[in-house]
């Protein structure tokens, strides 16, 4: 409302409907009555309501530019939409919760007060993770029995200031060479297009999964726990597994409110396939209106599609793989890096025109341009390498199982302050922000 009151009704209707359904639902369930069509018809309704809505405010315009420019008319929208804030999230979240009262999986909360906090809880409202009722709803309605816990509250702090290192520190400050490159890569060769490909992967990284750690950290403080949005996702050996570790809860959202319905791999290689193209097609769609997100998505699809057809190929001759050697793991993680970037150039592309010509540019320009125009200064590149190989570490200490917090715990009193305050310090001196520098929003408030 601080941002723009009229958009408050929207939550609120999100809200309302998806309540009154899941009461709806509950009271068939309860009465034990045969009749399945009406629960059907509310879940329906609840659909077609809320992704209108979503659709109105996010996609229309885009529909009628292709309409427009498939029938070579001029309908101009009447309306002059700005993007709620959150929208794409918490519709996925309420639609989430009146499936899985459909299901079965959860019973309908019958305190509008709990459930309306479920839906608008701060910390994750306006970029997720996309929580699930039996997360969230569960915890809320437990939370009057807990108690104030300080080791909690500490280890919610720790990684608030995680998350800002990653944020402020490290994105922001790849934006600036990003930005730079990006919006002038006609001036650019391969060597300068390569670096901010690159960078960017890791900028979106930071900036997202340091939105993702900031609201697990201002949860726990409340004594809530948030599920985790990402697992190291660039040591990924397979986009599979890089799709188990990126936006986890988006990822999960997809796997079991739409690829399982479609009949996901049960129905066989062919429908696989389809239900794989399907799944990417609308996660493109989600992440924004606009072609160059579909070909993002689009192309994700296209390797999942790959991967199954090279492990069905596999499978059928019985050829070895030695998936356990380091040298192979090495190999993998550095293709499905090097692939992803080719998407993220998409993704990050005003218009899927720009991103071609970037490519264009890369494979035809090999002029080269000195490193301080690039947007950085040579402090800029002592920063980032130095943040890239610290965030290298703690993801490889993740990734066995090695949580350095706990660590810090065993350490000593004044050990463990020198760390606090050296990182807390870091942020304040090295981050990236105040009279010099724009306002860097979280990259996925946009969504």
């Amino acid at each position: 409302m601080c941002w723009n009151p009229k958009y408050i009704i929207l939550i609120a209707f999100s809200t309302l409907i998806t309540f009154l359904s899941g009461l709806g639902i509950q009271f068939y369930k309860d009465k034990g009555l045969n009749h399945k069509v009406f629960p059907k018809i509310i879940v329906a309704i609840t659909f077609i309501s809320n992704l209108g809505l979503l659709i109105f405010f996010k996609y229309l315009s885009w529909l009628l530019d292709n309409i427009n420019y498939l029938f070579h008319l001029q309908i101009v929208s009447p309306f002059s939409l700005v993007l709620p804030v959150g929208i794409s999230f918490y519709t996925f979240q309420t639609l989430g919760y009146t499936i899985d009262v459909y299901r079965g999986d959860v019973k309908a909360e019958k305190n509008i007060i709990r459930y309306a906090l479920f839906v608008s809880f701060f910390p994750q409202l306006v970029a997720g993770p996309i929580e699930r009722s039996k997360n969230l709803l569960n915890q809320l309605k437990n939370i009057y029995n807990s108690t104030i816990n300080f080791f909690e509250i500490k280890n919610g702090l720790c990684l608030i200031l995680y998350g800002m290192f990653l944020k402020i520190v490290m994105a922001d400050r790849i934006a600036l060479l990003v930005d730079t490159v990006f919006e002038h890569y006609a001036e650019y060769g391969f060597v300068e297009l390569s670096i901010a490909a690159i960078l960017f992967s890791i900028q979106i990284l930071c900036d997202f999964n340091g939105y993702s750690i900031i609201a697990k950290g201002s949860a726990q403080i409340l004594g809530i726990k948030l599920m985790n949005n990402f697992r190291q996702p660039y040591l990924a050996t397979s986009f599979k597994d890089f799709w188990r570790r990126w936006h986890i809860s988006l990822t999960s959202w997809f796997t079991d409110y739409l690829y399982i319905p479609l009949g996901g791999s049960r129905k066989g290689t062919f429908r696989q396939i389809i239900n794989t193209l399907i799944v990417f097609f609308v996660s493109g769609l989600w992440h924004g209106a606009s072609w160059h997100y579909v070909i993002w998505g689009f192309l994700h699809g296209i390797y999942q599609i790959t991967e199954i057809g090279i492990n069905k190929f596999k499978c059928t001759f019985k050829i070895p793989s030695h998936n356990s050697a380091f040298s192979t793991r090495i190999a993998k993680t550095c293709f499905i890096f090097l692939l992803t970037n080719i998407t993220w150039i998409f993704f990050r592309a005003d218009s899927c025109r720009d991103a071609l010509f970037f490519f264009r540019q890369m494979f035809v320009s090999f002029q080269k341009v000195p490193l301080s125009a690039l947007g950085f200064q040579w402090h800029d590149w002592l920063i980032t390498i130095f943040s890239i190989l610290i965030m290298l570490v703690v993801d490889i200490l993740h990734e066995k199982k090695i949580e350095i917090r706990k660590l810090l715990y065993h350490e000593n009193l004044w050990f463990r302050w020198l760390i606090y305050l050296t990182a807390f310090w870091s942020v304040l001196l090295f981050g990236i922000y105040g009279v010099d520098y724009d306002t860097s929003q979280f990259i996925y408030f946009q969504f």
